[in-house]
C-alpha cells in the first residue's frame, strides 16, 4: 500500500493514518550557533516546518527537500533517513480533520532563493533551537527539534500547546479579514 500525492493510500480506508514528509531546515552560524528555520502555515499562521505529501517519482527525502524549496526557497543537503516522526491533525478542504504522521528529514541549508513558489503566502524565521521548539504547537515536533539540537527543555518552559482552530474558527477568521479589507476600501459615510 503506497501513499499518493493527494495523501490517499491505495487500498486502505480513509480512517487510516496518512503519512507526510517534512524537512527540518538548519544551519550553523558562527555567531548565533545552530539555527532552525520555521515557516508559518497558510491557514492558521502557526509555526511549522516545511512538509507535504510524498511525491510520485521522488524518494521521501527528495520530496521533503522539494517542500523546503516550495515553502521557504531553501536548497541544501537532505538526510537520507528521518530523525523521527510526529503526529498531527490535518484539516482537509472539506473541514474534516484526519490524523497524519510526518517523517522528518534534517536539511542542512546551503542556499536561499530570492523568490520561490509560496513566497508571500508564509512567514519565515530563523530561530535558536529553544525558540523553535517552543514556537511549534505539536509536542512531539517540539521534542524532535530538542533531540536534534541536543538540548533539554525544562518542564516549566514547555507550555501546553494551544488547541488547533476548529473549521468554524478558521471560516470566521477568513470572514473577518474579508470584512476588514472591504471596510477599508469603502466607507459608507465618505
Amino acid at each position: 500500500m503506497t501513499d499518493t500525492a493527494d495523501g490517499k493510500q491505495a487500498g486502505l480506508k480513509s480512517r487510516t493514518r496518512r503519512r507526510q514528509v517534512a524537512a527540518l531546515p538548519w544551519r550553523a552560524d558562527a555567531v548565533a550557533g545552530l539555527q532552525v528555520l520555521l515557516v508559518s502555515s497558510r491557514e492558521t499562521r502557526r509555526w511549522v516546518i516545511p512538509k507535504g505529501w510524498p511525491m510520485k517519482g521522488k524518494t521521501d527525502p527528495q520530496a521533503a527537500a522539494q517542500e523546503a524549496y516550495e515553502e521557504a526557497g531553501l536548497d541544501g543537503r537532505i538526510a537520507e533517513k528521518p530523525i523521527g516522526d510526529y503526529p498531527y491533525l490535518k484539516r482537509l478542504k472539506s473541514g474534516v480533520a484526519r490524523p497524519v504522521t510526518v517523517d522528518v528529514y534534517p536539511l542542512e541549508v546551503t542556499g536561499e532563493h530570492p523568490t520561490w513558489p509560496e513566497q508571500g503566502q508564509r512567514s519565515l524565521r530563523w530561530m535558536s533551537p529553544v525558540e523553535a521548539a517552543l514556537a511549534v504547537q505539536e509536542p512531539e515536533l517540539r521534542d524532535l527539534i530538542a533531540r536534534f539540537a541536543q538540548i533539554e527543555l525544562p518542564a516549566e518552559e514547555r507550555p501546553a500547546p494551544a488547541p488547533a482552530p476548529t473549521p468554524m474558527r478558521v471560516a470566521l477568521t477568513r470572514l473577518r479579514r474579508r470584512i476588514t479589507v472591504m471596510w477599508g476600501r469603502r466607507r459608507p459615510w465618505s
